[in-house]
């Protein structure tokens, strides 16, 4: 088994892990790695390709059992059929059901059942705001719910039930196969009954017999602050009625969040780019800095130059795990029209040294080794 992939560490259960925790497990990571949540991301898609696969050997009796063997037993690690899709042992036709009655495993007449409802996963839009600071939004959706008249049971008045005839409240028949090595009895889920054990007398008149209603449902979702584009809220029992009163799937929010017009964001941090004039760079000044919830004041220092950053602690996202920071790119704007006092008050303005003009006098340094000419 050294090759073979260790289905229990994949969903993260013990090899004596009930069919409930299994379940749970594969339930919480489906959903945590699941491809509509992580668009474009191949690592993630390949995890929830090995859970599915790890889910659908291990939710199944049988092939849990000959998985469970092969991993006792490695040297027979060629007769497993436990695989994915493996349709049977190896593609050796009705010798499953022979190892079957051999080990009491095996075969391809296993069917395994799982009542609980199907999860329904909503998109919800956000202004970059809303995000931010968090909100609370209210949410309409159709589902199936329960059949509160027969209690999801499908069944007039909840009790119109009788065993069933076929499996005697078992759920569960024998059939018998005619094999190479002769007639073998298997055993599968009562076709009559769905394994349930009984059949319904009356249906309900209210659901029609199918244990639920398709109704509108309305919820409020309290958002924390924070919330990004594909994060996501789950609503336990939210999703789509479980058949013969088993549980609701949940209801999965994912979240897209709309563009700012002033701020980019990353994690708790926002990113802000900041135009000021050039004689504020040049001499300095107070400027109005906004931030998610108002302006600020923010001292600009003489001889800025343009795409300087500057960090600006605590002005960043508050969320329940701590507080961002504000960042702050200034871009220096040169006016495109002046009046005729500016353009005079320019004009007199004396020749800079060009030392203080680092870029200006490394670019002329050079172009003087090359050219022996001074650009300026």
């Amino acid at each position: 088994m050294a090759d073979k992939k260790n289905y229990y560490e994949i969903l993260g259960v013990s090899k004596t892990a009930s069919e409930d925790e299994i379940k749970s497990a594969y339930r919480k990571l489906a959903k945590q790695y699941h491809p509509d949540l992580h668009p474009g991301d191949k690592e993630a898609a390949e995890k929830f390709k090995e859970v599915n696969e790890a889910n659908e050997v291990l939710s199944d009796k049988q092939k849990r059992a000959a998985y469970d063997y092969e991993l006792e037993h490695p040297g027979m690690g060629g007769m497993g059929g436990y695989g994915a899709g493996s349709g049977g042992f190896g593609g050796m036709g009705d010798f499953g059901d022979f190892f079957s009655s051999m080990f009491g495993f095996g075969g391809r007449t296993a069917t395994h059942r799982d009542d609980s409802g199907e999860d329904i996963q909503l998109e919800m839009k956000l202004s970059f705001m809303d995000a931010a600071k968090g909100c609370v939004k209210e949410l309409s959706y159709f589902r199936n719910e329960s059949c509160p008249a027969c209690r999801g049971t499908g069944a007039k008045g909840g009790t119109a039930f009788k065993t069933c005839s076929r499996c005697g409240g078992r759920g569960r028949v024998q059939i018998r196969q005619n094999t190479l090595f002769g007639a073998m009895m298997t055993e599968t889920v009562c076709p009559d009954c769905g394994g349930r054990g009984k059949t319904i007398i009356d249906k309900c008149p209210d659901c029609k017999g199918k244990g639920s209603i398709r109704r509108e449902t309305k919820i409020t979702i309290n958002i924390p602050a924070g919330v990004d584009t594909n994060s996501y809220l789950t609503k336990r029992g939210y999703g789509q009625a479980g058949a013969n009163g088993a549980p609701a799937g949940d209801l999965i929010v994912v979240f897209r969040v709309e563009p700012h017009k002033l701020f980019k964001r990353k994690n708790m941090d926002l990113y802000l780019d900041l135009p000021i004039p050039f004689t504020v760079a040049a001499l300095g000044g107070t400027v109005k800095v906004p931030d998610i919830n108002d302006t600020f004041d923010y001292q600009i220092p003489e001889g800025t130059q343009s795409g300087t950053v500057f960090r600006i602690g605590g002005k960043g996202l508050k969320t329940r795990n701590g507080t961002g920071n504000l960042y702050l790119t200034v871009f220096v704007e040169v006016p495109t029209r002046l009046t005729r006092e500016q353009r005079k008050s320019l004009s007199e303005f004396p020749r800079p040294d060009l030392k203080q003009y680092e870029k200006s006098k490394k670019f002329a340094d050079n172009v003087s080794a090359l050219y022996g000419k001074d650009p300026y």
